[in-house]
């Protein structure tokens, strides 16, 4: 796969109040799925803004490179998710690590931004769509801020290269285990046909057999959702967003 060297900068949503004091900031990068680009998920922080909800926190919504033979965003190669087990996985094509890798590098400089803005690394969530879920989920498993942000958010997705977590986390000189206290927000919908729902049981599972706490984990599925947000979806993440990363007076 070919991806364009040229990526369009991140859309940077400020917060509607912000605090005086950028240690009681708070941020939200949120990554957009395969094929869509950061204007495609704006329009949630600003709904959430004209709700009056979060106004201490900014949002960072990062583009995907554009991968030239497809016409189309991607944070990575992708493969299909079967909803049965492989009967053949030898045969399977491999998930794209090397692709995972470098996108997982923008993300960590990203976040290396925010803090030298002086929002500390607690008060940052990092969580995305689709493709944005995986990668999300991948960085604040495996990267240097593993363990170290306020929280993650996982929507409509999966755990990419589940079963090359633990030994992803030694590379990194983490333990395999994880042992922290991060909050987790799940979710998808019934009627997903993309993500079949094997692949998200595969992910809370496997979080919970590498040491994740559950009561730090909601597990969310909403009835008759496809491969989409839903509102009901989004007032849940709100919520819990504002029990994460609260206002701090």
């Amino acid at each position: 796969m070919t991806m364009s060297a040229e990526r369009k900068p991140p859309i940077l949503v400020p917060a509607s109040k912000p605090p005086h004091d950028a240690s009681k900031s708070a941020a939200f990068i949120f990554v957009h799925g395969h094929g869509d680009d950061a204007v495609g998920v704006e329009n949630i922080a600003h709904q959430f803004q004209a709700g009056s909800k979060l106004p201490h926190m900014s949002w960072v919504l990062p583009n995907a490179l554009e991968n030239r033979d497809a016409m189309q965003t991607a944070w990575y190669v992708p493969t299909s998710l079967s909803p049965y087990p492989s009967s053949r996985p030898e045969l399977d094509d491999d998930e794209d690590e090397a692709g995972m890798k470098s996108s997982m590098t923008y993300l960590v400089l990203l976040i290396d931004q925010l803090i030298a803005r002086g929002v500390p690394e607690r008060r940052i969530v990092l969580g995305g769509f689709s493709q944005g879920c995986a990668m999300a989920l991948l960085t604040g498993l495996t990267s240097k801020y593993a363990g170290k942000l306020g929280g993650l958010v996982g929507l409509s997705g999966y755990l990419p290269l589940a079963d090359r977590i633990p030994a992803l986390r030694e590379e990194a000189g983490m333990s395999r285990h994880v042992d922290d206290d991060i909050e987790l927000f799940l979710a998808r919908g019934t009627r997903d046909t993309l993500v079949p729902r094997r692949h998200f049981r595969i992910c809370y599972e496997t979080l919970f057999g590498l040491g994740m706490k559950q009561e730090k984990v909601a597990v969310k599925e909403y009835e008759g959702l496809g491969h989409t947000l839903g509102g009901a979806e989004l007032r849940d993440v709100c919520e819990w967003l504002e029990r994460v990363v609260p206002a701090v007076e």
